[in-house]
C-alpha cells in the first residue's frame, strides 16, 4: 500500500523528491473497510465513487491519476469516466491473475494515442475511449 511506503524515512531517504510530492498531494482514498485515512492530505470516500468522481471531474482541480486499483479502475471505464488509459506492460509471465479489466461487463472500444518502449523491455501504451 502506497500509504505504507511514501510517508516512511525510508522512502525520504531513497527517494525523497517522490516521498516529498506525494505526502504533499491531494489524495482520496476510495475505500468500505477502511475508518480513517491517516496519510497527511488525505480524504476517505466510502461510497458513491462514480459520483465523487464526476463531481472532481467537474471541479477545478486538475487531472485525477488512479493508482493501484483494477477494481476502481474497471467501476470508472464501465462508467465512461476515464479520459485517458495508462498502461505499462512489464513482460513478465506469471502463468495466472486477474484480467486488467476484471468487472466490466461492457464492450470498450480503446484508440492507442501514444506508446514508448524502454530498454528494460517494459512499455508504456496510452490509449483514450474511442466512442
Amino acid at each position: 500500500m502506497m500509504a505504507g511506503y511514501w510517508p516512511t524515512p525510508i522512502a525520504a531517504k531513497n527517494d525523497p523528491r517522490v516521498a516529498e510530492r506525494m505526502s504533499g498531494m491531494p489524495k482520496i482514498v476510495f475505500s468500505r473497510s477502511l475508518d480513517q485515512a491517516s496519510w497527511q492530505n488525505t480524504r476517505l470516500v466510502k461510497e458513491d465513487l462514480a459520483g465523487e468522481v464526476r463531481r472532481m471531474k467537474n471541479g477545478s482541480g486538475g487531472d485525477i491519476a488512479v493508482l493501484g486499483s483494477g477494481s476502481i479502475v474497471a467501476q470508472l471505464a464501465q462508467e465512461g469516466l476515464i479520459d485517458e488509459y495508462q498502461i505499462v506492460v512489464n513482460p513478465i509471465v506469471l502463468g495466472k491473475g486477474r484480467t486488467l479489466f476484471e468487472g466490466v461487463s461492457k464492450r470498450l472500444t480503446l484508440k492507442l494515442t501514444s506508446s514508448r518502449a524502454f530498454s528494460n523491455g517494459n512499455v508504456v501504451l496510452l490509449y483514450e475511449p474511442a466512442g
